[in-house]
Parts: structure tokens; C-alpha cells; sequence
């Protein structure tokens, strides 16, 4: 199968191309440098370069591949990222869509869509709010949803862990390694469910290969608390567990405080019922401690 995906050398596009050539799938990714490009050839993969601005070329590469898997994202925030987001979706959707015969396309979303309600139900039919905290992912999934002569699966993963990686981890790694304190908000008893990279690559490569059209939740059985996140941190680090008010919060972080407030608990019984899919990789906790959360505290500047 030759398999089209943006955003091939990001933190989670990067594992689902290993996982995707490692199945012996042809792999073209979509690559915006030359540097890139080479990472892409050494990962065993084909380069195809561009951006997500490049819509002739999208929609051209779509048509040419057996599936089509949306990672990527150009811009953060604001009307940019919705127009660059419909715009690539809806040519994506309409270059593999030509072939009429039920192509796979996966487009990656977030747990993120249902908002920082913690009474708001996380099923994945519930109605989403609007405009949400990520409006060109509403965009983008409904684009995908009313896309004609696709298997389109939506993927809601929950915050992605492992291999040391994940933005959000790592800088608050980062931080805590700078300042010494290792933070979390009020009791920061708020509870997200994580999945970990590999294990989320997995699920993607089996929608791939036996796909079945919906919409899914993505993550791991085992919770976390910001506090017992920030205790792991400050295991990892040598830094001090503290507690800082929400005042305090919004004042250093902005708008990113209410996101750390929240509670982010989904469940992923339909893509265990439909594509037997189960988790294997270390729960997030034991990974920041003493596992591939290492590497990122070492390389840390001292």
C-alpha cells in the first residue's frame, strides 16, 4: 500500500512512518525543507515537497496513494490555521476521493474538541462545542466526515507520550529543570488519560490496513493527575514539587493555565471493539521518571 502523510516528521508522524515502513507499506511523506526531506529518505520513506499551502499538490498525491493520513498542521491559532486547515483537507479529500473505491483516509484530531467542561460527555458522538479550543479541528473532521467515497476514520488522541517526546512534557520538563520547581495548579487533582506514541501508531496502522469508517477516542486505560505529573517531573529532575494558584498561573502562562485546570478523561472502548486494538507501552508516569523522559532532562542546559 502506498501511503500519503503530512506532517511525516513531527513527533507522532515520525513514529507512524517507522511503524507504517516497518509493515512494509510505501511511504510518501509530505516534507517543507530539504533537511526534512533527508530525514524522511532516512526513515525509509519518500519525500514529496511542500506544505500544506501547496493544494494542487496535495490534492494530486492524494489521488496517487491507496491512503491518506493528515497529521500535520502549518500555523497554531487564530484564522490562519482554519483556512490552511480547510483548504489542505479539502483537497486531500478530494484527490483521494477520485478513485471512488472506499480509500482510507485517517485524520488526526484531539481529546481537545470536547472542551475544558468536565460535565461535557467525551463520548465520541457527543456534540461538540463550537468554537471550541481548536476550531480548525471542527473544521477539519467535518470536512472529512462529508467527504464522498472514503473510509474516513477520525482520530481523537489523548495527550501523546513517549520516545521523550511530546511538546507539552517536554516544557514543563524544561521548566522545571530552569526554575526548580516543578508545578501544578490549586490540588492539581484534574486528571487527563495519555496514550503513548507507539501504542497510538499501532491503532493507526490497523486502520490502515482494515478500516472502518467512524470517528474514535485514542488513549491509554491508566489516568494521571498534574500533581503525581509534577512529582514524576520533579523525581526526574531534582526540582520541588509545588503548588501555585490559578492566579499565579494564568499570570506566567496565559491562556495555556485553563488547559492545565482541566480534566481530560476519555475512554477508548470503540477503537478496542473495532479494531481489537490494546495498549502495551509504559504508563506515563514510569516513562517521565526513569524511562525516555531521561534523554530530555540530560540534554537540558544545566
Amino acid at each position: 500500500m502506498q501511503i500519503l502523510i503530512t506532517g511525516g516528521t513531527g513527533y507522532l508522524g515520525s513514529v507512524l512512518v517507522e511503524h507504517f515502513v516497518a509493515a512494509g507499506h510505501e511511504v510518501v511523506a509530505l516534507t517543507r525543507s530539504p533537511e526534512s526531506a533527508a530525514r524522511t529518505t532516512e526513515a525509509g520513506a519518500f519525500p514529496l515537497l511542500g506544505n500544506l499551502t501547496d493544494t494542487a499538490l496535495l490534492e494530486k498525491a492524494s489521488a496517487q496513494a491507496d491512503a491518506v493520513v493528515h497529521t500535520a498542521v502549518d500555523y497554531f491559532g487564530g484564522e490562519d490555521t482554519v483556512r490552511t486547515e480547510a483548504a489542505a483537507v479539502e483537497a486531500l479529500t478530494r484527490g483521494a476521493g477520485k478513485a471512488g473505491a472506499g480509500k482510507p483516509f485517517l485524520y488526526t484530531s484531539t481529546n481537545l474538541v470536547y472542551g475544558l467542561d468536565p460535565n461535557h460527555s467525551r463520548d465520541e458522538d457527543a456534540e461538540l462545542p463550537e468554537p471550541g479550543l481548536q476550531p480548525f479541528k471542527l473544521v477539519g473532521e467535518r470536512l472529512v466526515r462529508e467527504a464522498a467515497g472514503l473510509k474516513s476514520v477520525i482520530i481523537r488522541a489523548g495527550l501523546v507520550y513517549g520516545r521523550g517526546g511530546s511538546l507539552l512534557l517536554t516544557s514543563l520538563i524544561d521548566a522545571a529543570t530552569r526554575s526548580g520547581a516543578a508545578t501544578y495548579i490549586d490540588a492539581g487533582d484534574n486528571e487527563w488519560t495519555p496514550v503513548h506514541v507507539d501504542d497510538l501508531a499501532r491503532l493507526y496502522l490497523t486502520a490502515l490496513e482494515r478500516p472502518v469508517a467512524g470517528t474514535y477516542n485514542a488513549a491509554g486505560p491508566q489516568q494521571f493527575t498534574f500533581r503525581d505529573l509534577a512529582e514524576a517531573i520533579a523525581d526526574l529532575t531534582g526540582a520541588t514539587p509545588t503548588s501555585i494558584t490559578a492566579e499565579q498561573a494564568e499570570d506566567a502562562m496565559g491562556p495555556m493555565a485553563a488547559l492545565l485546570r482541566s480534566s481530560a478523561r476519555i475512554t477508548s472502548h470503540r477503537a478496542r471493539d473495532t479494531f481489537g486494538w490494546s495498549t502495551r507501552g509504559p504508563a506515563l508516569l514510569d516513562d517521565v521518571r526513569s524511562g525516555s523522559y531521561q534523554v530530555v532532562n540530560l540534554s537540558a542546559p544545566a
